[in-house]
């Protein structure tokens, strides 16, 4: 049954903030915009809520349509109401983040997308809209997030070394941490599970490998915990 509403209403988007972990390198997901407005510019993925899908369902759709990322955890970040955020109409959205493996994810654009493409947090392009804020925001989150939640999980191969385990925390936080502490504190936690095996096809010593045990993993996450070294 339709219903006819005396008020204007605004129109409803979402946008997916991707964080992907590329050897030392913090990357984004961005999407070329096909289409106006901002034709050729740079963006996050996203679009409009359909009138027969939640707000979970349209950011996991559009981020398939628009770069081929799917099967991946997404968490609501924040709400974005600017009256002049888009040039269009009044649109609100609603900011969904992820943290995923590279490695993992074959990306291709489609839709009104013209390409699709992983970015260093370092080299952003001019955004459009403004998704520069919403990703600021995203960042914040992250960095906030890996102080009180073990999200190398997600970010890590299955098997990884310490190094690239402090290495994660170091590129996402922006700072250099003390390796002797950083060791103890990670250790202590009983989060990692050494492996009989080490690194191959490296030119300096090979280290050992780690992985997370995932019991211990799903407990902390709930729980929370504080991590400072």
């Amino acid at each position: 049954m339709s219903y006819s509403y005396k008020f204007p209403r605004p129109a409803l988007t979402v946008d997916c903030v991707v964080f992907g972990l590329d050897a030392q390198d913090l990357k984004v997901m961005l999407i070329q915009r096909a289409i106006p407005p901002f034709q050729g510019q740079w963006a996050l993925p996203g679009g409009f809520v359909r009138m027969d899908e939640t707000l979970e369902e349209a950011a996991m759709r559009e981020l398939r349509e628009e770069t081929g990322i799917r099967e991946v955890f997404l968490e609501q970040l924040y709400t974005f109401g600017n009256l002049d955020r888009d040039p269009r109409d009044r649109v609100v959205t609603v900011a969904y983040y992820a943290l995923v493996n590279l490695s993992e994810y074959h990306i291709q654009a489609t839709t009104d997308a013209k390409d699709a493409a992983w970015f260093s947090i370092t080299e952003i392009p001019t955004l459009a809209f403004d998704h520069e804020r919403i990703l600021s925001v995203g960042l914040a989150r992250l960095k906030g997030k890996l102080r009180y939640e073990p999200i190398g999980f997600e970010l890590l191969p299955k098997k990884f070394t310490l190094s690239q385990l402090q290495r994660l925390y170091e590129t996402v936080l922006g700072e250099t941490l003390d390796k002797r502490n950083f060791r103890k504190k990670i250790l202590s936690m009983g989060l990692l599970i050494g492996l009989n095996e080490t690194e191959k096809n490296v030119t300096h010593r090979a280290a050992q490998l780690y992985e997370f045990d995932e019991a211990t993993y799903r407990q902390l996450k709930e729980k929370g915990f504080n991590f400072e070294v």
